[in-house]
């Protein structure tokens, strides 16, 4: 009996831990995920020469923009979509709905379409201070999105004194596992 394996949409944002994604990937695969990996623009741009490797690794196309109208979609259906880190911005323009970078239109999308998403932040202290953060944070569980942050997730650093290698990646891949295994 051959079992096809679960299809895990990973997407980041341009935070210092999207720097390691390779690693994620690896342990997401070893897991018994197909990866298919989505960035932000900024994040496409920070891991720009890593691309042709990460698409190696995964098999997939790495995206960072919309498909032109008519084109067909380059991955498989997603059993689950795993988002992060997930910067100030990102989780803003998200629970706000502005869709202008292909990985906040998918998981805006994804939301409508009853496709699970765990997503974990990275910002700092000052950022989780704005009162607009709080909001989108709530707004986003109330959509139904597993939001590891805070006691349990991810907790925010004074700024400049971030620890991206300690950024809690396991709990990411481990929630995207409860969410398949259900």
């Amino acid at each position: 009996m051959t079992t096809t394996p679960r299809v895990l949409y990973l997407f980041a944002s341009a935070a210092p831990p999207a720097l390691d994604i390779a690693k994620v990937i690896e342990n997401a695969q070893s897991r018994g995920f197909d990866v298919c990996l989505g960035l932000t623009p900024t994040a496409a741009h920070w891991l720009e020469p890593q691309l042709g490797a990460l698409a190696r690794l995964t098999g997939h196309p790495v995206r960072s923009e919309y498909k032109m109208p008519g084109e067909p979609d380059v991955w498989p259906k997603a059993d689950v979509i795993a988002f992060a880190p997930v910067t100030f911005n990102t989780v803003n323009s998200w629970a706000l709905g502005l869709t202008h970078d292909f990985v906040v239109g998918v998981v805006a999308e994804g939301i409508g379409k009853g496709i699970p998403i765990v997503a974990m932040p990275c910002v700092n202290a000052a950022y989780a201070q704005h009162r607009q953060f709080d909001r989108s944070v709530a707004e986003l569980r109330a959509m139904g999105v597993q939001l590891l942050y805070g006691e349990g997730g991810f907790m925010p650093n004074q700024p400049g004194q971030g620890r991206p290698k300690e950024f809690p990646w396991g709990l990411v891949l481990d929630a995207a596992e409860d969410i398949t295994r259900t």
